[in-house]
């Protein structure tokens, strides 16, 4: 299998739209990040995207990617949700509804922000969705998918683990009952959003630091990174052995 980062970055991205920082003006590629998502590849080739932000599109055409097969939602903020209406092309593509896997919750919220496409009679040109609710371990196609539970501020989202890959996005705690699935790893992706200074919604580095310790994975990405983590050549240097920062088109194969 394989996971492509196809962006790695907060909500508000990198550049942040009028900031003139040292990482927002850099020329160095890697410190260009689109909003959270990637790509999983099974081994039988199909293609799963956990989550879809508002730079979804531009990341398809950025990646030369032309095919999904179903989409994982971690949660309902609008930065991972709001690019579904992109995935229109792909729709039309596979000539039947896109499937999402989500929880309940998530699920009410994109039928609530994206009514036009469970409307009683859908206009020509809407996308169409088949919600499906994620209760547990399921197997996708020929993946075998463990959702991770973890809590982002006080709201409880899910992290996804297929084999000896885990990754997780935009959390700040992870409960004890959920640890055990993230041990023995050789993959762990968990969010940074800055080296210092608490975020009640995130983790930073020195919370990352004590998680590498715990948890021993082989690798460790982080992902959902500020501008403040600092420069990627400057961070990617300071860090433990092991331990790395992902940056947009990274791929892993695992």
């Amino acid at each position: 299998m394989k996971l492509k980062f196809l962006g790695s970055g907060t909500s508000q991205g990198v550049p942040v739209i009028g900031c003139h920082c040292e990482v927002c003006t850099s020329g160095d590629p890697r410190d260009s990040r689109t909003r959270s998502s990637v790509l999983v590849t099974t081994d039988q080739n199909k293609k799963i995207l956990i989550d879809c932000g508002p730079d979804f599109r531009f990341q398809m055409l950025q990646n030369n990617e032309d095919h999904i097969d179903a989409v994982l939602l971690t949660h309902e903020h609008n930065d991972h949700v709001i690019g579904l209406d992109d995935l229109r092309p792909l729709i039309f593509k596979n000539h039947g509804d896109m499937s999402l896997y989500c929880m309940s919750r998530v699920g009410e919220e994109v039928k609530s922000r994206f009514s036009y496409a469970f409307a009683a009679e859908i206009y020509p040109g809407a996308p169409s969705f088949q919600l499906n609710e994620i209760n547990g371990d399921f197997t996708l196609f020929d993946a075998a998918v463990t959702p991770v539970s973890v809590m982002h501020y006080r709201l409880p989202i899910l992290g996804f683990k297929f084999k000896r890959l885990a990754y997780i996005t935009d959390a700040s705690q992870i409960p004890a009952h959920e640890i055990s699935k993230l041990q023995n790893l050789d993959y762990l992706i968990l969010n940074c959003i800055r080296k210092e200074v608490e975020h009640p919604a995130h983790f930073i580095l020195p919370q990352i630091l004590d998680l590498y310790a715990q948890l021993k994975p082989k690798q460790m990405y982080l992902t959902h990174l500020s501008h403040h983590m600092g420069l990627y050549e400057v961070t990617e240097a300071e860090l433990p052995a092991g331990l790395h920062l992902a940056y947009d088109g990274l791929e892993l194969e695992f």
